[in-house]
């Protein structure tokens, strides 16, 4: 079965060619971060590469390296922001496999002990307290 071609007219190849608004983390040269518009929990952010690929099965090996470097990072950096007791990373490949958006992306959610994980309803967030959490993890990342 073959994988399908990348679609270029995705909601985060849309966000990194700057066609639609997103609130950045971070950025380096292989990635970017944007908060979760419909976060499963506070802090909920997305780590993805700038060039494409559809997921696990089709991104270049050292676009995967600085995706996880990223991803590493990302997880520190909210767990000290959130005051958060954990991490949940998360990489859906495929429709089988819970996948979405079809640009390689990785979830890296704060974690509280005894607090289950928001249902994703579809619900977006208020962009205040988006601006606001983004804020919050550049704090830590400075």
């Amino acid at each position: 079965m073959s994988v399908p071609a990348y679609d270029d007219q995705n909601v985060f190849a849309k966000i990194l060619r700057g066609d639609l608004p997103s609130h950045k983390v971070f950025e380096d040269a292989k990635t970017v971060v944007i908060m979760d518009i419909m976060p499963r929990g506070d802090g909920h952010v997305l780590v993805i590469p700038k060039a494409p690929s559809r997921n696990i099965f089709d991104i270049a090996t050292d676009d995967l390296h600085a995706v996880m470097s990223t991803a590493q990072r990302m997880a520190r950096a909210v767990k000290a922001a959130f005051d958060a007791d954990g991490t949940t990373i998360q990489q859906f490949s495929e429709p089988a496999g819970g996948q979405v958006v079809f640009h390689t992306h990785v979830h890296v959610i704060p974690r509280f002990e005894g607090v289950a994980l928001k249902p994703h309803t579809g619900q977006m967030a208020d962009p205040d307290v988006l601006m606001a959490n983004a804020a919050k993890i550049r704090a830590v990342l400075e």
